[in-house]
């Protein structure tokens, strides 16, 4: 499960980690899809799912080397620091898109997503009923989480470590948006707003939330995988496409609430054709320009798709 790599290789892995951070940034968009997609998914999984007794014993007894190495310390480190640096470096970016060009955001991601349901369902040898059905549960579910309606809590100190909670175990979700998890908990403001502020203690306490709930559910994933392997990828494709809901580029904003800063948002949006878009909210499509970012997401996709495309059968 682990690999040998050279610094060329750390450097394309903490480009990976980025790309990750990018994604998790964006509310509807999963890390774990683009985790997917590069072909470090399962190394992933594996890598946090180490952290358990055996890594302590080791420890404890001195042999921090061993430890490390027991983790795939420098897979996980060179991973994280890729993803940190993006949050923090693309935190402002994002928000930007999101309030000046969304269409166009949406778009871009629309195309990598529907392009890693695409790579992912290829890697599944053997559709039959069985594995249809987990893909339709998957997409089921999917659509309903991305079509619930956001909360408005208080960022209390015990939300904020729930949250961090929750929400991890969806960034590593392929198709289940970690962003859109804490959209729907009243929590994505604050904590983006954390980031960009770089608020220490509010940021401590989601890690620690983070911690907990990826070490937890990272076994959860990592036993799918090694006991029903494509029945799990069956799944996890299901929740990608299901999750092109969230991502479908023009929406109308039906409602919107007022943040803790006296600010309108968003509260809910319906999906709707550009040409009903520009009618029904003023604004430009921007079609033309959306259908080729849409293309340049489903292209790069295939293009960092280097995986053999079939999967022993469990």
């Amino acid at each position: 499960m682990k690999q040998q790599r050279n610094t060329r290789e750390y450097v394309k892995l903490a480009a990976k980690g980025m790309a990750m951070g990018a994604a998790d940034a964006v509310p509807g968009v999963s890390g774990g899809t683009v985790a997917f997609m590069t072909g470090i998914y399962e190394e992933l999984i594996y890598s946090l799912r180490q952290f358990d007794i055996d890594a302590l014993k080791l420890v404890f007894t001195g042999k921090l080397k061993q430890a490390w190495n027991h983790v795939n310390g420098n897979f996980l480190i060179t991973l994280l620091s890729g993803i940190l640096l993006s949050l923090v470096g693309l935190a402002s970016g994002v928000l930007y898109l999101l309030e000046h060009y969304p269409v166009l955001l949406w778009a871009f991601f629309f195309g990598l997503i529907f392009a890693s349901t695409w790579s992912l369902a290829r890697h599944v040898d053997g559709w039959n009923a069985d594995r249809i059905s987990v893909f339709g549960i998957g997409v089921v579910i999917a659509y309903l989480i991305t079509s619930m309606s956001p909360a408005a809590v208080e960022p209390t100190t015990l939300m904020i470590f729930l949250s961090g909670m929750i929400a991890i175990c969806a960034m590593i979700l392929p198709g289940i948006s970690g962003s859109f998890i804490l959209l729907l908990l009243g929590m994505y403001t604050p904590i983006l707003g954390a980031i960009k502020a770089l608020e220490i203690n509010t940021l401590l306490l989601f890690a620690v939330g983070c911690g907990i709930g990826l070490l937890s559910f990272s076994r959860v994933l990592n036993w799918a995988f090694s006991h029903h392997k494509t029945m799990t990828l069956a799944l996890l494709g299901g929740f990608m496409l299901g999750s092109l809901n969230k991502v479908w580029p023009w929406k109308y904003t039906s409602a919107y609430t007022i943040n803790r800063h006296g600010e309108e948002v968003p509260l809910v949006q319906d999906n709707v054709l550009p040409m009903s878009y520009q009618d029904m909210t003023g604004q430009e499509p921007y079609l033309v320009a959306a259908l080729a970012l849409m293309a340049v997401g489903f292209v790069l996709v295939i293009l960092l798709d280097r995986r053999p495309a079939k999967v022993e059968q469990v």
